[in-house]
């Protein structure tokens, strides 16, 4: 370890650190609603185009539902949160972030307990996580949340923040590459896993945090009350949670998030119902 400092010391953190400060700031942005800054390096075009080929792709492999009533109503909660979702962004004069979405909500068949809403707006919901959500205002938890991460674009800087981690890991490759075979594998493990626990985890971590305030937001101006969140994620947890320490799961604890649920709802009923 010694050999490892002394060689970080002596290092020219310039030229591992300037690249990624150009890239960072041509790919800054913010998301609406939080204003939160993100890195996008990625062409929402080509998001897109890649997602609405996958999940196209997704459903025909996979078997929609036959339940009717289940159905129906994954589509009227769905098609509700999209109207708020683009009256604000119409009313902030944001359209443009959504122009291209191409809506489309679906029930397939399955036991998982999970949703989930491709960049453009394309939403798989499971069968098995209907008996959770248990009503229509369950439901919207789930598809709120879903569609947040979507119109935060949290798929395109997780994508964005993995390039960054590569151009990082290739700077740091290059800057040691006079050292030990040794040396160079313990400043690539030291570097991964710093990149991992210190860079990756806590911005999934945010993500779902903001997905949560965002979700409950879109729900609430659709109509729906977002005090069901609190028995949605109280049942998901009961229904055997992550039980993985909060610093290394990409989510965040099902105590923390349901506390950080509840602080939140009386601030959006009063802005948003």
């Amino acid at each position: 370890m010694k050999h490892i400092v002394k060689f970080i010391k002596n290092l020219s953190l310039a030229k591992i650190l300037l690249p990624l400060l150009i890239l960072i700031t041509v790919g800054c942005t913010t998301v609406p609603v939080t204003g939160r800054s993100r890195v996008n390096f990625i062409p929402d075009s080509s998001i897109m185009a890649t997602s609405f080929q996958e999940y196209d792709k997704f459903l025909r492999e996979n078997e929609l539902s036959d339940n009717v009533k289940q159905t129906a109503i994954v589509k009227r909660v769905g098609n509700k949160i999209r109207q708020a979702v683009e009256k604000y962004f119409t009313e902030q004069g944001m359209t443009a972030e959504i122009n291209n979405y191409k809506w489309e909500f679906n029930l397939v068949k399955g036991e998982d307990k999970n949703a989930w809403c491709m960049p453009g707006g394309k939403v798989v919901v499971y069968e098995g996580i209907m008996p959770a959500a248990k009503n229509e205002n369950g439901l919207a938890v789930v598809m709120g949340h879903e569609i947040a991460h979507a119109v935060a674009k949290h798929g395109n800087e997780r994508m964005s923040q993995g390039l960054l981690i590569q151009t990082g890991g290739a700077l740091l490759s290059a800057a040691t590459n006079k050292q030990s075979a040794v040396s160079q594998q313990a400043f690539m493990t030291a570097y991964g896993i710093g990149a991992q626990l210190g860079f990756m985890l806590p911005y999934s971590r945010v993500h779902e945090k903001e997905a949560d305030y965002l979700g409950l937001i879109f729900m609430t101006m659709a109509g729906y009350n977002p005090n069901e969140a609190v028995g949605f994620w109280q049942r998901m947890q009961a229904d055997g949670g992550s039980q993985v320490p909060e610093f290394l799961s990409t989510h965040p604890s099902g105590a923390t998030r349901i506390s950080e649920i509840k602080a939140a709802i009386p601030e959006i009923l009063s802005k948003y119902k």
